[in-house]
C-alpha cells in the first residue's frame, strides 16, 4: 500500500488523505472561530478614533490603542495565511505540509487573539477606570488566556496520555 492510501492507526480507518482533508478541514474551521473575533475586536477598535472622548487620550493610551490597532491587523493577517498557503500548494501532493503549517499558523493566531484581548480591555480599562486598573485588567486577561490556551490544554494532554 503507498504512503497515500495507507490506513491511519488511529481507529478511524481512513487512508492519510483522508485524514489530512479532516484536519485540514477542522483547522479552517477553527481559524474561522477566531476570525469573527477578531473582526470583532478591530471593527471595535477602528470606531473608537471617531469617538469624542478619542481627543482626551494621553499618549499611553494612544500608543496601547495603535499598538491594538496593529495587533488586530497582523492578527487578522496570520489568520488569512492558511488561505494563501493552501492557494500555492494547491494540487501539488504537499497536503501534509499544508496541515502542519495551518496548525502552526494557528497556534500563532491564537496568541495573537490573546494579546488583542488583554491589550484591548487593557486600553478600555485604562480610559475608563485609571492606569492601575488597566495593567490590572489587561495583566489578568493574559494571564487567564495563558492558562486557559496553554496550560490547560497541556495537561489534557498529559493526562490523556496517561490513560
Amino acid at each position: 500500500m503507498s504512503e497515500p492510501d495507507a490506513v491511519v492507526g488511529d481507529g478511524r480507518n481512513e487512508s492519510v488523505n483522508q485524514q489530512m482533508d479532516r484536519n485540514w478541514g477542522e483547522l479552517i474551521q477553527e481559524l474561522r472561530v477566531l476570525q469573527t473575533g477578531v473582526q470583532i475586536l478591530a471593527g471595535f477598535l477602528l470606531t473608537i478614533p471617531f469617538q469624542e472622548r478619542f481627543k482626551t487620550l494621553d499618549d499611553y493610551q494612544v500608543g496601547l490603542y495603535l499598538a491594538n490597532v496593529i495587533l488586530a491587523a497582523l492578527t487578522t493577517a496570520v489568520i488569512l495565511l492558511p488561505v494563501s498557503v493552501h492557494r500555492r500548494l494547491f494540487r501539488k501532493q504537499l497536503k501534509k505540509t499544508l496541515v502542519s503549517s495551518a496548525d502552526r499558523i494557528a497556534k500563532v493566531a491564537l496568541a495573537g487573539v490573546a494579546l488583542l484581548s488583554a491589550g484591548t480591555a487593557s486600553l478600555v480599562f485604562d480610559v475608563t477606570a485609571g492606569r492601575d486598573a488597566g495593567f490590572l485588567a489587561g495583566g489578568g486577561l493574559l494571564a487567564a488566556m495563558v492558562l486557559l490556551l496553554v496550560l490547560v490544554p497541556n495537561w489534557l494532554l498529559k493526562r490523556a496520555s496517561k490513560v
